[in-house]
């Protein structure tokens, strides 16, 4: 019988609007609603970014079936093109917050003010019938939205101790704690708009229009319908619009805003350039070589949107215990006034001190207390330059207590540069330096390694006439070889002649390989170049290359061991002679040379053995493997590299290094903020807690505690958002 493969799942995101309700508490109350429909696997919901991503099976359920589904819960929805009428929407709804408040306060102080000027009773109770209406109307809200899924929050325990608080002759108490309730609430969504703007000044980073050169005339066009391979024309002070490779003119180009490098980049024929940067001198003509959608900037809003999404390991253990939390006060509550009263108390004061443990206990600091922060961390983050994917990783980035390295291209330039081209003495006499140099191109010119940049780079530097290779093969980490005419050319490291070629007899290998330790004792990377014809396989000589390290890579490693960093290893492919030399330079404490791509993941996976937290440090490519393998994985120079985009945890949008440093110092100082935040909460709780059951406090003390803790812990979240080295 034939087996039908399921469809794979798909995946949307629906950019969503908050009505009414106490922001998260909607959420969660969203995300329960669409994991009960059938064919929904995974929900992510945050009224934070106004973002909902669901995991569905298109064979049972479909998007229009979600977005309905978002509808029925009085949730707004909006395109992508209606981002600036949403944008001015939630600031009307935080208008409409604020005015709220405004009534709150003046309804608690008129019931109060009347009241003690012994006033008429029609307007004490007009006075909090106001501040009871609006002090209430969103919390009403959210409560309702959670009841619907036969749940409870906090929003049903802020409404169910105020109304007790007026059923026992206590309005002005019950209006205080609606009022700093909807304070609160007012000052959390103002410091998530914080947040949320920041994807807003990405957004305003990357122009509407792009002046396309068409027939030898400019011509504006709209960013979407410009195509891959259309030229079009930046000025000084103009925005990139897209990304793309400058065909004609020089100039310097403003990258901060998306790789976070602090000077000017200069650009001439053949340099990418990323959409959303700044041409700061010179006229540039560009060709695009990436669509409106997949530009670097592009992703990164994407990325940054996800990310905020994205809920911390911290976060996700609250969201799981607020509904057993919520439950345990509503039972401390009863068992408060059924107790004493079956002891013979008095009801008034019973119930009062009841209500008061109801406030008291209350986990809204709790709640807001990761968001707050981690969501301030990220922000942060992608204004310096660096991407973190998650909240998960923001927290991870705090326990990492050994670093590995790759060396090209991350603790050294990249720009690999070819030093020595030399031919075997006793080989044919007719085979010249740059004889040899164009054979080697021929065949290098199908790879990607940066050695075989550097030398396809120096054949035509010289103008060398190369030859078409033939059947083009890689052998991973050891060499590649192609046919010639009637020969085969071999080039690799000792390596590959050692086992790739290990069966042949080999004609000078052995000067050859005495020649490759010499150069590789003087720092440099070497690789040997053979021939292969029905005579046998003939060494015809040696190349070197070299490579630099970065500036600030010794002082990067200096700041990582005063974090805190216990071990730092540098693991690549070249040959152990060059890496020890590179790791003497910058302090490295281990090197782990001549490794294939999958020996790079065996030892990372050892070093997770040994220290548990590990993060990898790669440029995205080669070290993908390794990447995914860490326990973070840390993309270097991830605006153009869709692989490193892909894989890694964090990416550094430059090639920076000191931000390394910053991402384990940015996830140690939000760790700590969690700390404080968690610690003011549960300690604002279990003080005021304690104060009632032993000796009581006035309703009031315990509204203040409770709502002050809530904006405090909100606060010293924000403060993330100022976070340098």
């Amino acid at each position: 019988m034939a087996v039908t493969e399921s469809p794979p799942l798909s995946t949307c995101t629906i950019s969503i609007e908050r009505r009414g309700g106490r922001g998260e508490a909607g959420a969660r109350a969203l995300e329960r609603h669409l994991q009960n429909l059938s064919g929904v696997h995974d929900v992510e919901v945050s009224f934070r970014t106004g973002r909902a991503r669901i995991t569905y099976d298109g064979g049972v359920t479909s998007e229009a079936k979600i977005r309905d589904a978002v509808r029925d819960r009085a949730v707004s929805i909006r395109d992508k093109a209606e981002s600036d009428t949403a944008d001015e929407s939630t600031r009307s709804e935080l208008r409409r917050e604020v005015v709220f408040v405004g009534l709150t306060l003046l309804g608690m102080v008129t019931g109060l003010t009347t009241g003690w000027l012994d006033g008429p009773t029609l307007l004490i109770w007009a006075g909090y019938g106001v501040a009871y209406i609006f002090g209430g109307w969103y919390g009403l809200k959210g409560a309702i939205e959670t009841l619907r899924d036969y749940r409870v929050d906090i929003d049903l325990l802020m409404i169910v101790a105020a109304l007790g608080a007026l059923s026992i002759g206590a309005p002005f108490e019950g209006a205080m704690l609606l009022f700093l309730f909807s304070l609160s609430n007012a000052l959390q969504h103002y410091a998530i708009g914080r947040s949320r703007r920041a994807i807003k000044s990405l957004v305003e980073m990357r122009p509407d229009e792009a002046q396309l050169l068409r027939d030898g005339k400019e011509v504006t066009v709209p960013i979407d319908d410009v195509a891959v391979g259309d030229v079009f024309v930046v000025r000084p002070g103009d925005r990139i619009p897209l990304d793309g490779t400058v065909t004609s003119g020089e100039g310097t180009v403003d990258q901060a805003s998306l790789t976070g490098e602090s000077v000017p980049v200069p650009k001439e024929l053949g340099d990418e350039v990323f959409g959303g940067t700044i041409n700061e001198s010179g006229s540039l003509e560009i060709e695009v070589t990436r669509q409106a959608h997949e530009s670097a900037i592009s992703r990164l809003i994407n990325m940054v949107e996800n990310a905020q999404s994205e809920k911390a390991p911290t976060q996700r253990l609250i969201d799981r215990l607020e509904q057993p939390y919520v439950l345990g006060v509503f039972g401390l509550t009863f068992a408060a006034i059924a107790i004493p009263l079956t002891l013979g108390s008095e009801f008034s004061s019973t119930f009062y001190r009841a209500m008061t443990l109801m406030v008291a206990a209350s986990p809204c600091a709790v709640i807001i207390s990761t968001p707050a922060a981690v969501l301030s961390a990220i922000a942060s983050a992608g204004r310096q330059g660096v991407l973190f994917k998650g909240g998960e990783h923001v927290e991870t980035a705090a326990n990492i207590d050994a670093v590995a390295f790759d060396k090209t291209g991350t603790l050294t330039q990249g720009d690999t540069q070819l030093t020595d081209v030399i031919v075997r003495e006793t080989v044919d006499e007719a085979l010249t330096d740059d004889g040899l140099l164009a054979l080697v191109a021929a065949v290098q010119a199908r790879s990607e390694h940066h050695l075989a940049r550097a030398t396809v780079t120096t054949a035509e530097e010289r103008s060398l006439d190369v030859p078409n290779a033939q059947r083009f093969q890689s052998a991973a980490g050891k060499g590649v070889r192609a046919d010639i005419e009637d020969s085969t050319i071999h080039i690799g490291n000792r390596s590959y002649f050692g086992t790739v070629l290990e069966d042949a007899a080999i004609e000078g290998l052995e000067p050859g390989l005495d020649r490759l330790q010499s150069l590789e004792s003087e720092g440099k990377t070497s690789v040997i170049a053979a021939r292969e014809n029905t005579d046998g396989v003939t060494v015809l000589g040696w190349l070197a290359f070299t490579d630099t390290v970065r500036p600030g890579a010794a002082e990067m490693i200096a700041d990582l061991r005063s974090l805190g960093v216990e071990h730092i290893v540098m693991l690549t492919g070249d040959n152990e002679r060059v890496a020890q030399r590179i790791a003497e330079e910058v302090g490295i404490d281990e090197v782990q040379a001549e490794l294939l791509p999958e020996e790079k993941v065996a030892t990372i996976e050892s070093l997770v053995d040994q220290h548990e937290n590990v993060a990898m440090v790669g440029d995205g490519v080669n070290d993908a493997p390794a990447l995914a393998t860490a326990t973070l994985g840390i993309a270097m120079g991830g605006a153009g590299t869709d692989v490193a985009l892909d894989t890694a945890d964090v990416v550094l949008m430059g090639d920076d290094l000191s931000k390394i440093p910053y991402v384990l110092g940015l996830g140690r100082t939000t760790r700590r903020t969690l700390s404080v935040n968690l610690a003011i909460a549960f300690g604002a709780i279990a003080l005021m807690v304690g104060a009632i059951l032993l000796r009581g406090i006035p309703l009031p003390l315990a509204v203040i505690g409770h709502e002050g803790s809530t904006v405090l812990v909100s606060l010293n979240g924000l403060r993330l958002l100022g976070y340098r080295k």
